[in-house]
């Protein structure tokens, strides 16, 4: 057994230690908001938080935790009823298929807690490696900016 704290709440896992953390949170414990994209962290679709900084699941054995924090797209808001990105992202219709997106909130949610007002070079930065298919980068990109804005309102 192997004890996680997903979400703010501590889980006991039966899994084997070199289990990805990625299949962990979809399959044990049912959280299907972070996506298995390309199992070899190149797409940022199955990134969630450890201890606040973004990581790809895909890769990261459940032995690798340890007793950090592991944050998922189910429990961005937390409390609130939606997550600045989150209002951005909705204000701006970034999504097209979707399929991405939980990772990309994800890699935005983690670049505002560091950087309350994000050049185009910091979003960048931020967000390489979150691959979209849809090519909604532009989009993407405006709603960062829009979210630090929200975020920095309701300061």
């Amino acid at each position: 057994m192997i004890s996680l704290k997903v979400n703010g709440v501590v889980r006991e896992v039966d899994v084997e230690a070199d289990a990805p953390l990625l299949w962990v949170i979809r399959d044990v414990l049912k959280l299907t908001g972070t996506k298995y994209g390309c199992g070899i962290a190149q797409c940022g679709a199955c990134t969630v938080h450890l201890d606040g900084q973004p990581i790809r699941s895909c890769v990261t054995p459940v032995s690798a935790v340890g007793s950090s924090e592991i944050s998922t797209i189910e429990n961005l808001s937390g409390d609130t009823a939606t997550h600045p990105v989150q209002k951005a992202w909705l204000e701006l219709d970034v999504v097209q298929c979707g399929y991405c997106q939980s990772g990309q909130i994800m890699a935005a949610a983690a670049l505002l807690e560091v950087q309350p007002n994000p050049t185009d070079d910091d979003i960048d930065a931020a967000m390489n490696g979150n691959l979209c298919r849809c090519g909604t980068y532009p989009r993407i990109r405006a709603a960062v900016k829009r979210a630090a804005e929200i975020k920095r309102s309701t300061s």
